[in-house]
């Protein structure tokens, strides 16, 4: 994890509620039953498809909205990350040892949601001197394939302008980089493989500027600046 340059906050990635809210059984639970023949009406208005197709951190369907993460640990009595910990699965303790209810999706592991992402070079390019022209790298970890071939990097070059079809890399199956940072290193971003959030380094007014986003939802997290 990059240290901070001189500051430090974690985007977190997005979770989605279904209009009925969380139903009374997991995910396992309702996808054993659609297989074995249950049907759409297990839980009446939640469509199967929703559950067993989504893809993780773009809303499942068209009853379905953005459950900030500020939001659920409100309801369930939980502190948005706990301390000493990061965003990933073991966040939201009073829902983590059991599996996650249908009803909620879960942020996406180990890459930002497409809005997020898009979002986020959108603040970048308004923090970084060169603007839309800045020189960027961006890395992606073997870990998204699924492999550990560390001797073959994948390092895409270019400008922040291009930075939002990275997304849509060909060859990157539609995961965002692990890193990116401009070639000035004032700046930089890093997803782990295994948690639901990134983590932005740079000057305070970039920190600040993602901390008072409306659209994303970014927290300092000071056990892990």
């Amino acid at each position: 994890m990059p240290p901070a340059l001189p500051d430090a906050v974690w985007v977190l990635h997005s979770m989605y509620e279904h209009e009925l809210g969380p139903a009374g059984m997991s995910y396992v639970e309702y996808e054993r039953r659609v297989l074995l023949g249950g049907g759409p009406e297990i839980v009446p208005g939640l469509d199967p498809a929703d559950v067993m197709d989504a893809v993780p951190g773009e809303p499942p369907g068209p009853h379905w909205r953005r459950l900030r993460w500020t939001e659920l640990a409100r309801r369930i009595g939980d502190p948005t990350v706990p301390e000493g910990r990061l965003p990933c699965h073991s966040s939201f303790p009073s829902i983590a040892p059991r599996p996650w209810p249908v009803g909620i999706q879960v942020p996406s592991e180990g890459s930002m949601d497409r809005a997020a992402w898009n979002r986020l070079i959108t603040i970048l390019t308004e923090h970084s001197p060169q603007g839309p022209d800045t020189p960027c790298l961006a890395y992606y970890s073997p870990l998204l394939h699924g492999a550990d071939d560390f001797d073959n990097l994948h390092i895409r070059t270019g400008t922040l302008a291009g930075a939002h079809v990275l997304y849509d890399h060909p060859e990157e199956d539609g995961w965002s980089p692990s890193n990116l940072w401009p070639r000035d290193q004032s700046w930089v971003l890093c997803t782990d493989y295994d948690l639901w959030a990134t983590k932005v380094a740079g000057p305070t007014a970039l920190t600040e500027a993602l901390l008072n986003d409306g659209d994303l939802e970014a927290v300092r997290l000071p056990w892990a600046t």
